[in-house]
């Protein structure tokens, strides 16, 4: 061994000329379409016309990159990678064709000179793939096109994992995200002895696109300081001597693995779960490293100026051919790849084999490791509806408990868990403490509740970001779970949600990377369900945000009661490649279905309620739809004021559970056909419309229908601290509204509809009257049941 360090002369030697080999690969990437190993003069004619891509973080990863796979193979580690700064994703390209897992997945990428001319040409090309860390990049379970996932990323990945590691680098911009800076609290949620380890290692190359980053202008005590107040260990890898930075990172990660070892044997030998102080790596090399040092009299290497292409192309600068040339020639690839075109043998032997492969692990293709879930009948936990509106119940109460026992016919296994900020028991999904406790290994006291270093519930951290990144991390990998979340603040994951949705969407089109379990969101404390909170917890537009994205990727459910939603869930869990939205109540509701009716009704999404109806066997006047707990709820009540009324009306009531089932069956694969529509809708009756979302989502999913005379009632940002029905009032959603709108889409009942009209406009002053009053919703409201359609009205 070398007395300046782990690596013996040779092992030195070969590290660094894989690590030239890497970035030779990378570089050709963002310019060569043709010459890929220059054996001829480079010519404009080998260069790519637009060339788009990154190198700034390029040589780090790539040295990040190398080295693990050093110690993967003297450790026979279990490790997958993940590109924080992913917008480098020739690297992550690049590492996965040396080692071979890119050719057998793409053989038409062969490990030879006609195939190195194809990778280099497919990259941030027409018909190509994507600059960025991608679906279609071997080994990834991290979209790099977004900063701030990485980590949470990470952790989800080794939770019930016990022998994965997962190498996490964190760039230093990507640092700064809120997502990100949260992440390194992970280390309060992972289980020593039935989880993973994650290894961070954050990349200080100093600058972002155009800025410099914060982490690489404190100083080395004040990044050291901030670790350790994270309760992390951090070593330290800087400089920009490959020689002596390749003997410290082999030091660094030696000391990393044997502390994680040193961890992990020790609670699985005593037992004992204390949260241990886990290894990280801080490592600083200059930006672009290895790259041009001066371009036009301007400094590149080291500053912001290698964030993305370092070397402009184009007739106004002729010279920059000859730059771009010899800058690539320092690589020397002809000491690197022999006549062929392939990597010379001795570098080959540098990469792990088979499935330690950091770009073949299965844990990177989650869908190999996939196992069903052993799922109870949801039957079994039916709420008894001797007639509609007879009960009243509490949806999610009901659900609770067929997840707790979700969660107990799989505790052997440990492949599902429920993630939450801080909500589970107030979105009323109680009954799974008592089968496990949440997620914590922080300090504990006697004054709290349900905490446990091995809980299944993440629900003891206050982000939404990381609940969202740990579901997605633990989903990649093999596994199940769902995230329950207020309906207004998971706008917060907005982003997080697209970027896996547009996973999907790839992988759906990669055969192979096989399916993974879907992503489940249950969202309560909907927009309608005002009690102690105000307008900011009112905001029913992840459904519109959803909806926008592709439809083989999205469905979206809002089953009216519990049946319904223990139905849908079942539906849900069992999903595969999907992201499920559920918007339920978590309030006591009138219960419209028995389970029967209810696994009908969610089987086709969308029908007629012939017990809520009159029309049979006629023509109805009047259609009246209603999608959502509330809207169900108001547009039953408006009913029963109509058949008192107007008992000649000809009502014809109709329920959407899968909202999706109103786009043309062209645009959704659970879409009506055109011919289903109008037989329950019409072509050209009234449709009154009580839907819980924005109005305009409905006018956008059926703007396609021949039924034009639609009107829709939702919510219209109308909201304060008030009653719950009150809520309904401001939004044009309640009964008594709706009754109005009846009324004034039927012109044939001319003066007959106009007491009814009047009657209801009393009934508003006198609601306001009420509340103002006394505080809570007026008796007739508070009181109301369903009756066989006669009500209290």
């Amino acid at each position: 061994m070398s007395k300046k360090g782990p690596l013996t002369p040779d092992m030195l030697r070969k590290i660094d000329a894989y690590w030239r080999a890497a970035n030779y690969l990378a570089a050709g990437q963002l310019y060569l379409l043709d010459n890929p190993l220059l054996r001829k003069p480079l010519q404009s004619e080998h260069l790519k016309k637009t060339i788009v891509g990154h190198w700034g973080t390029v040589p780090g990863q790539n040295f990040i990159y190398t080295h693990l796979n050093r110690i993967i193979t003297k450790y026979d580690l279990n490790m997958i990678y993940l590109s924080g700064p992913g917008h480098g994703g020739n690297a992550m390209v690049a590492q996965t064709y040396l080692e071979g897992t890119y050719s057998e997945i793409y053989p038409n990428i062969s490990q030879d000179l006609e195939g190195m001319k194809k990778l280099f040409k497919q990259f941030s090309f027409p018909g190509g793939i994507a600059s960025h860390v991608a679906p279609e990049t071997p080994g990834s379970i991290n979209e790099g096109g977004e900063l701030g996932y990485s980590l949470a990323h990470a952790f989800g990945a080794v939770l019930d994992n016990p022998t994965l590691i997962a190498a996490c680098v964190v760039g230093d911009g990507e640092a700064e995200t809120g997502p990100l800076a949260t992440a390194w609290h992970s280390n309060k949620f992972l289980n020593p002895v039935i989880d993973g380890a994650v290894l961070p290692i954050l990349h200080l190359n100093g600058f972002k696109i155009s800025n410099p980053t914060i982490f690489s202008r404190i100083t080395h005590e004040e990044v050291e300081d901030f670790f350790k107040g994270c309760g992390w260990t951090p070593r330290f890898v800087e400089g920009d001597d490959p020689v002596k930075m390749h003997q410290q990172m082999a030091a660094a990660l030696d000391w990393a693995v044997r502390e994680i070892d040193r961890i992990q044997q020790s609670a699985r030998t005593t037992g004992d779960t204390t949260r241990p102080r886990w290894p990280m790596i801080v490592f600083r090399s200059p930006k672009g490293w290895t790259g041009p040092k001066e371009v036009d009299g301007l400094r590149v290497e080291g500053t912001f100026r290698a964030h993305q292409v370092p070397i402009s192309i184009g007739e106004d600068h002729p010279e920059h051919l000859k730059l771009l040339e010899n800058w690539l020639k320092s690589y020397h690839p002809e000491e690197l790849f022999d006549r062929n075109g392939t990597l010379i043998p001795e570098l080959q032997a540098l990469a792990p084999k088979g499935d330690r492969r950091m770009g073949a692990n299965p844990h990177a293709n989650g869908g190999l490791l996939l196992r069903d879930l052993r799922i109870p009948d949801f039957r079994e936990y039916a709420v008894d509806v001797p007639a509609p509106g007879e009960v009243k119940g509490e949806d999610m109460t009901e659900l609770g408990k067929f997840v707790r026992d979700i969660l107990k016919l799989n505790a052997e296994a440990r492949n599902f868990r429920v993630f939450g900020p801080d909500e589970t028991m107030s979105n009323r999904l109680g009954a799974v403490f008592h089968e496990t406790n949440r997620c914590w290994n922080a300090e504990r006291t006697d004054r709290d509740e349900y905490l446990a270093p091995d809980g299944r519930i993440m629900d003891s951290m206050l982000s939404e970001h990381m609940c969202q990144g740990w579901l997605e991390g633990y989903l990649l990998t093999g596994r199940h779970g769902i995230f329950n979340s207020y309906e207004a603040f998971i706008r917060i994951v907005d982003s997080m949600f697209a970027q896996h949705a547009k996973w999907l969407k790839v992988c759906a089109q990669l055969p192979w990377r096989q399916d993974i379990a879907s992503l489940n969101y249950v969202l309560s404390s909907n927009v309608w369900q005002q009690d102690h909170n105000g307008f900011t917890h009112q905001d029913p537009g992840f459904l519109d945000h959803v909806a926008n994205k592709k439809a083989d990727v999205v469905r979206l459910y809002l089953p009216p009661d519990g049946n319904c939603l223990l139905s849908c869930f079942d539906h849900c869990i069992r999903s595969r490649n999907y992201v499920n939205v559920l918007i339920t109540s978590k309030h006591p509701r009138p219960q419209w279905l028995t389970m029967d009716e209810a696994i009908k009704h969610c089987t086709h999404g969308i029908g007629i309620w012939q017990w809520a109806s009159n029309d049979q066997g006629c023509e109805p006047d009047v259609v009246m739809a209603c999608c959502g707990e509330t809207p169900t709820l108001e547009t039953l009540a408006a009913v029963t004021i109509l058949h008192k009324y107007l008992p000649e009306l000809k009502i014809r009531v109709i329920n959407v559970v899968d909202l999706m089932k109103l786009q043309p069956h062209t645009e959704h694969p659970h879409g009506l056909t055109a011919e289903d529509y109008d037989a329950l809708f019409t072509v050209d009756k009234p449709i009154i419309f009580a839907f819980h979302g924005y109005p305009t989502l409905i006018h956008e999913l059926t703007y396609r229908r021949h039924n034009k005379r639609l009107h829709v009632r939702g919510y219209k940002e109308e909201g304060t601290i008030t009653t719950p029905f009150d809520m309904r009032v401001q939004n044009d959603i309640d009964r008594f509204h709706l009754v109005e709108d009846v009324v004034k889409r039927l012109p044939q009942l001319g003066n007959r509809g106009s007491f009814l009209i009047q009657l209801m406009k009393d009934k508003l002053v006198e609601h306001k009257q009420y509340i103002i009053t006394n505080g809570i919703d007026m008796p007739e409201v508070r009181d109301w049941k369903w009756n066989g359609g006669k009500g209290i009205y």
